[in-house]
């Protein structure tokens, strides 16, 4: 999101910004401070829960609120929650101000299982919802395929538009002298398969006794220290917290996503960006990511498959090496905020019938 808000306001578009005020460190304060400088509508932040909860109601109405004071042409939701808020904001600037109303769905809930309670609840909702929408889109064909298994066809125009990079975000990371030989980057919890990458590095541990970094916070992050312990890794196995990921390649010399579900997960295409070797799971839209690059993924929730890739980089790294060449070039060529920023305006005028001179982007807080 905010990429694209800085690219739609360097098209001359006026854009706002409507995010959660509960999250993100430092690093996100930095991130908002530059965007807000760029955002002639301003950068607004209000409390979001994950979860549906009774304060959703009071949220949306304030949202509706400084959007219709706002009179924007399109109300941008991204995120399951983001999506919510916007559709229902959308409901009357719709009819009285002919407001466009975007949804980007993200991973959250295209990873829920209808056979599940809360899974029922919350496609059922994304199904009320459709009819207050009127353009979708996909960041990865995977979700586009997802959506229509999950909730149906969309009823309105729809697009894949995949993330992109910035020129600058591409480069060869350094590497630290103490540098350890794994990394995960991403919240902790069991859907980003942290327990499988703690079980791999045991597997074969007396013969390959690999070192890794864990960064990043999440609400399994006890259990996986737990577990590191358990398995014999204290003295291999590092929990350094959150830190940016240019921060965390310079500390290993291979990146691995052990996912058990992604859409378009943003880690791999900046570890690609960084000329990182990567070993990474077969989900969601990393097969896109990763295009005509020939990269053995593997399947997910498979500990001896991925204890198997992580010996063959210890072993020799040099065929990891020419791989994350190849996919720098691959990602540079099919990834970029200009490419990104263009069709999604593009898809406002062409296929919304929208305006593009006042867009607010809405950062909501997606389910897990």
């Amino acid at each position: 999101m905010h990429d694209l808000a800085l690219g739609q306001a360097e098209l001359g578009a006026e854009v706002g910004v409507i995010c959660d005020s509960r999250t993100g460190g430092s690093e996100i304060s930095v991130a908002l401070s530059r965007l807000e400088d760029n955002c002639a509508l301003g950068l607004t932040r209000i409390p979001m829960t994950r979860q549906l909860g009774l304060n959703d109601w009071r949220t949306y109405r304030k949202i509706a609120k400084l959007a219709g004071k706002l009179d924007v042409d399109v109300l941008h939701g991204h995120g399951a929650k983001g999506g919510a808020y916007a559709r229902l904001a959308g409901r009357r600037l719709r009819k009285r101000k002919g407001t466009k109303v975007a949804y980007t769905p993200h991973g959250g809930v295209l990873h829920y299982s209808p056979s599940t309670i809360s899974g029922r609840a919350y496609l059922g909702l994304e199904r009320r919802l459709m009819s207050l929408t009127d353009g979708i889109v996909l960041e990865s064909l995977y979700a586009g395929n997802r959506y229509a298994e999950l909730i149906g066809p969309p009823p309105c125009p729809a697009r894949v538009i995949h993330n992109g990079l910035n020129r600058y975000e591409f480069y060869e990371s350094l590497l630290a002298d103490d540098a350890a030989d794994f990394v995960f980057i991403g919240e902790l919890r069991k859907l980003k398969g942290v327990d499988v990458f703690l079980e791999a590095l045991a597997a074969h541990q007396t013969i390959f006794p690999g070192r890794a970094i864990i960064v990043g916070s999440g609400p399994d992050e006890k259990h996986f220290k737990r577990m590191a312990r358990r398995l014999g890794l204290t003295s291999r196995v590092v929990f350094s917290g959150p830190q940016p990921a240019r921060t965390a390649f310079v500390r290993a010399r291979c990146v691995v996503v052990p996912s058990l579900a992604e859409s378009l997960p943003y880690i791999v295409l900046e570890a690609a960006a960084a000329h990182m070797p990567l070993i990474a799971t077969n989900v969601g839209g990393i097969p896109e990511i990763t295009g005509d690059v020939p990269m053995p993924l593997i399947p997910p929730g498979d500990v001896e498959a991925l204890a198997s890739q992580l010996r063959a980089f210890l072993t020799d790294p040099k065929p990891f090496l020419t791989r994350a060449e190849a996919l720098q070039e691959y990602v540079r060529q099919h990834f970029s905020v200009e490419e990104m920023t263009r069709e999604m305006v593009d898809f406002y005028i062409a296929e919304m019938g929208a305006g593009i001179h006042k867009l607010p982007e809405l950062e909501g807080s997606t389910p897990s």
